[in-house]
């Protein structure tokens, strides 16, 4: 059964607090996500503002793939602004719950079911597309919701949406009121579901199972407080999971992780390492039992395929961590120890998650390479001093000195601010070596207070499409992104050299 995939990252996303996006920088994800294949896409509340309007209009002149929607509330005036935008759907809505009609509206039943019927006969004399929600439907009474459903029906709506507005529903009340739905309306029935409980795209399947053709879904489940059901979720759950059906979208699975990634870039909300199919580590393993299970058949410990996603597995050493998995990490960087040699290093790397620290590679290698005492496989790049110099009325300047296999480089270099001058000034020197750049730069706090913790996370490239991604923690930015820099230009020169080492062999 094909599955209709409505993608509401740029209305429904954007009422994540915090967030706020520019025409332009709206533009830019509604092209990533006609790219990945969504259905229809919300482009905006066109009423709100003459920049949402802007936004609005400028989606829809830019010819994608995609139906293009936009929301109303059951008033002209919302509907006028649908059709100034130039768009030719329309979601409007009403509150249908007691609770929304008495304490926010401040209207009846009654009055609540006109305004619903004669803003879909509004837009529908306006040659629009229809799609209707009644808010807040899982807490409306059951026999008036069906009321309301098979009223605007009649009027001529051309869809019915179910919202849980606020999560409240359990899978199997929704797909109760989803069947009502169907059967009182018989028009494709949409579910717009919010994760309040954890529930959203649990209750998003049960409505699909009940009868239901379509799902309302953002990107990394963003939205108003807990958010909305995750589209990456909802899609593979529908693809790889087992049901009494056989489920499909027209969703390129393979570019879900990079349009999450762009996604979170652009509205600055970082994705939450554990989440489902695009967390850092959705396909990360330690656990020395794990990583030897992977190593023998994937799915002893994954799903589905990374790949599958546009991701790639990943081991990391630590306290949890076995032979197995550590061989493989050195086997990657062309290091063979010896079954002596193998415990000792294995000992070092639980000593020091017992710590509480984890070992990246290139430290890795270092243990080993003290442990075999070989020197090829020591750290290729040191940072061995660097400065900055920034303030008021003052470009921002920094001096690095970096050894690189025994040899000293010194660079300086300007930037927007101190980190920006730093990592430029280390480019500089790597660029003239190993062509490396950076891809992706992200700075997350992960404590509170002025004395805050910060996260530094950096993605490079070199010339020869070896890619690598380092992390550092600390508390002072441009330390801490200057360490991370250093570290993943370590295992990009690493990952080259052993390429070259095994195409001169």
């Amino acid at each position: 059964m094909r599955v209709r995939i409505f993608d509401t990252t740029l209305r429904d996303g954007e009422q994540t607090p915090g967030v706020a996006l520019s025409p332009e920088q709206k533009l830019l994800i509604a092209k990533k996500l006609d790219a990945l294949g969504v259905d229809a896409i919300e482009a905006g509340f066109p009423i709100v503002s003459d920049g949402e309007r802007q936004a609005v209009k400028l989606i829809a002149h830019a010819n994608l793939n995609a139906e293009i929607c936009g929301l109303a509330r059951t008033s002209k005036k919302d509907i006028d602004a649908i059709i100034d935008s130039d768009l030719k759907y329309v979601h409007t809505f009403i509150a249908t719950s007691d609770i929304h009609l008495q304490y926010k509206l401040k209207l009846s039943r009654e009055q609540a079911l006109e305004k619903a019927i004669e803003s879909v006969e509004y837009a529908k004399s306006h040659g629009l597309q229809v799609e209707f929600s009644a808010e807040d439907a899982t807490r409306t009474d059951r026999e008036f919701l069906k009321k309301v459903y098979a009223a605007v029906a009649k009027a001529g709506t051309d869809r019915v949406n179910i919202p849980d507005t606020v999560g409240y529903s359990t899978p199997q009340y929704f797909a109760e009121i989803t069947k009502d739905t169907v059967q009182v309306t018989k028009l494709p029935v949409s579910v717009h579901c919010h994760n309040d409980f954890g529930l959203a795209v649990a209750n998003s399947i049960a409505g699909l199972q009940a009868g239901a053709v379509c799902a309302h879904v953002t990107i990394n489940g963003l939205g108003e407080r807990a958010g909305n059901a995750s589209l990456e979720e909802l899609v593979m759950a529908l693809q790889c999971l087992q049901f009494d059906k056989k489920w499909e979208t027209n969703i390129n699975t393979k570019l879900l992780y990079d349009t999450s990634r762009f996604v979170s870039n652009l509205v600055g909300i970082a994705v939450q390492p554990n989440k489902a199919i695009v967390g850092e580590n959705a396909f990360g393993h330690e656990s020395g039992i794990h990583t030897h299970g992977i190593l023998n058949n994937p799915l002893t410990y994954e799903p589905i395929s990374p790949e599958l996603v546009g991701r790639t597995r990943w081991f990391q050493v630590g306290k949890h961590a076995g032979v197995h998995g550590m061989l493989a990490m050195l086997e990657d960087y062309g290091v063979k120890p010896n079954e002596e040699q193998t415990h000792q290093i294995l000992d070092r790397v639980k000593a020091i998650g017992d710590q509480g620290k984890h070992v990246t590679d290139v430290e890795l290698l270092s243990i080993a390479s003290e442990i075999m005492g070989e020197r090829g496989i020591k750290r290729i790049v040191q940072l061995t001093g660097f400065s900055v110099s920034t303030g008021i009325g003052t470009m921002p300047y920094a001096f690095v000195k970096i050894n690189i296999d025994g040899k000293d480089y010194f660079a300086t270099d300007y930037g927007v601010g101190p980190v920006d001058a730093a990592l430029n000034a280390i480019q500089k020197i790597t660029g003239k070596i190993s062509e490396v750049r950076v891809k992706e730069y992200r700075l997350d706090s992960i404590s509170g207070g002025s004395d805050a913790l910060c996260e530094v996370t950096i993605k490079l490239e070199d010339a020869y499409g070896n890619k690598v991604s380092s992390k550092s923690v600390g508390e002072d930015i441009v330390t801490t992104s200057v360490q991370a820099m250093i570290d993943g230009i370590n295992r990009v020169m690493l990952k080259k050299s052993l390429k070259e080492s095994k195409v001169g062999s």
